[in-house]
């Protein structure tokens, strides 16, 4: 017997409460890191001072490489064993202590692991919203999250305007995404480097940033990924006003 007929219609289902809920996790984005951050004080800017003269630029260097690299050994972790969302924020701690045991110098070379173990966790929050991280849409969707702003910029925050803007996959070279998104994502990981500076007291820095960074942009995947899903079955034009009353973020489309 065909049953096809007992199905709804999308537009029969109402979006609202699952836009409020992503509403709810757009407001705790932030959260923890923003209290690490305020427990620090002003570390980090101070610490920025001290950094060796072209470590800013070997950030951006070992950023660049480190997504080139990530992106093209994604599809490998996607038949890694699941082991639940804990797993990912306690690799990515271990990680970050290790690389802030030796202060800064330990600290570079530690920057690709944490960029690969946070793609990873993109990418399955991409899939947990329906989407095929190996498609090549998908797979530049997963990279351009990283442009969504710095957990370390109190002045800065969620970049509302990446969430909200163009509900709609579209694509594009990787090279142009990756060039694209590296300044800002080596800004916020020249701010960890800068707070794992210190040898020792860096490797609890260290986990604790490492463990805060792969939560927000994990965060941030889940939503925007779920916006996606929302406005390819609602329209954009629906979703994006929804989200926008449900956050107060009247001008995020704009950007």
């Amino acid at each position: 017997m065909d049953q096809t007929h007992l199905a709804l219609p999308a537009h029969h289902y109402d979006p609202a409460l699952e836009i409020e809920g992503l509403a709810q996790r757009y407001r705790r984005a932030n959260g923890p890191m923003m209290r690490l951050v305020g427990r620090m004080g002003n570390a980090v800017e101070k610490q920025l001072a001290v950094l060796p003269e072209g470590a800013r630029k070997q950030v951006e260097t070992l950023v660049a490489g480190a997504l080139e690299q990530a992106h093209r050994v994604a599809s490998a972790g996607r038949h890694a064993p699941n082991l639940g969302p804990k797993a990912a924020p306690a690799l990515a701690a271990l990680s970050g202590a290790i690389g802030g045991a030796g202060g800064w110098v330990t600290a570079l070379p530690e920057i690709p692991v944490s960029v690969t173990l946070i793609l990873h966790a993109i990418r399955r929050a991409a899939e947990a919203q329906g989407f095929d991280p190996d498609d090549p849409a998908i797979r530049a969707e997963c990279l351009r999250v990283f442009s969504a702003g710095s957990p370390l910029a109190a002045d800065d925050g969620v970049n509302s305007a990446y969430l909200g803007a163009r509900l709609a996959l579209s694509g594009g070279t990787v090279q142009n995404i990756i060039a694209a998104v590296t300044p800002r994502l080596a800004a916020a990981f020249g701010q960890k480097l800068a707070a794992q500076a210190v040898p020792v007291i860096g490797a609890v820095t260290g986990a604790a940033l490492n463990t805060a960074f792969l939560n927000y942009y994990r965060e941030l995947a889940h939503i925007r990924f779920a916006l996606l899903r929302l406005a390819e079955q609602h329209g954009a034009e629906r979703v994006l006003q929804d989200f926008q009353r449900a956050t107060g973020t009247l001008s995020i489309s704009k950007a």
